[in-house]
């Protein structure tokens, strides 16, 4: 089997690059993918992380855009890292992010929690700071069970503490990861049971004709009614199928690589298609 979405400590996981390699050849995958959020900074050290061992390591990316107000999660499969257009686009979502991790963090000292930035950046270890790295800090001072805790008390919508994204278009995203010579799939389009047949279609109307190349139907949360919705709509819409764990290590700990929650199973022969549409 396989693993096409995954991360590690260049943005949100636990594990580095080199070991994500590692444990995939541990864990007796044919090939796996790297796809941190808004970076490609980790895929070098990736690449090198499991010579000599019989898998596939695959560059790629996973970037957030919003669509109709709701946020979608693109993932580039096959990309050169070197690419200038996107590596223009991952550093103007990068400035935008840092601009509204300031402006969370003044929120959160203002709910009576004194925190600074230095300290969310050293609990990143990377270029990628998002909301886990501020619970992270926060779980650490403060009398928090867990991360959810603290996203439930100070970060997550509808809190005094969050803070909503900037973030592209997904024709933008498409047009980039197209342009270093990738393949985009849209990352887990079911999020909840009801009407998402309806809102994947909608969503797929506008983002088959500038090029969308695939979806993932297989992902760690998904029912077999969901895994069949997207199989059903990607055969609508001739698109190709991808899959993943969406693994993040301790940061998600239920969640394993390769396996999810321990029902995954990408097969091997998605490969093939997908890199057959890489590039657009």
């Amino acid at each position: 089997m396989i693993d096409l979405h995954t991360h590690s400590t260049a943005s949100d996981g636990t594990f580095t690059p080199r070991q994500v390699a590692g444990l995939a050849v541990e864990h007796g995958l044919k090939a796996v993918a790297l796809t941190d959020h808004d970076t490609v900074d980790g895929i070098t050290e990736f690449m090198a992380g499991a010579t000599g061992n019989n898998i596939r390591l695959i560059p790629g990316v996973e970037i957030s855009a919003i669509f109709n107000k709701r946020e979608l999660h693109m993932v580039g499969l096959f990309v050169d890292t070197e690419n200038r257009q996107l590596l223009d686009l991952l550093a103007q979502i990068r400035r935008d992010r840092e601009y509204r991790n300031l402006i969370i963090v003044q929120r959160v000292c203002d709910m009576g929690y004194e925190i600074s930035y230095d300290e969310v950046m050293a609990e990143a270890g990377g270029d990628v700071v998002g909301r886990p790295h501020f619970a992270g800090v926060l779980m650490r001072k403060y009398d928090f069970s867990s991360r959810q805790a603290v996203f439930d008390a100070c970060l997550k919508r509808g809190t005094r503490g969050y803070v909503p994204r900037k973030l592209p278009q997904p024709q933008q995203v498409i047009e980039a990861v197209h342009a270093a010579g990738g393949c985009v799939v849209w990352g887990h389009p079911i999020y909840r049971d009801k009407g998402e047949r309806s809102f994947m279609r909608r969503v797929l109307k506008v983002l088959v004709p500038v090029g969308l190349d695939a979806v993932e139907a297989y992902y760690s949360s998904f029912s077999p009614a969901q895994e069949s919705i997207v199989k059903d709509l990607a055969d609508e819409f001739n698109l190709a199928l991808s899959g993943g764990s969406d693994f993040h290590g301790a940061n998600i700990p239920e969640i394993e690589l390769g396996t999810g929650y321990g029902e995954l199973n990408v097969p091997d022969e998605l490969l093939n298609e997908l890199e057959k549409r890489a590039g657009g």
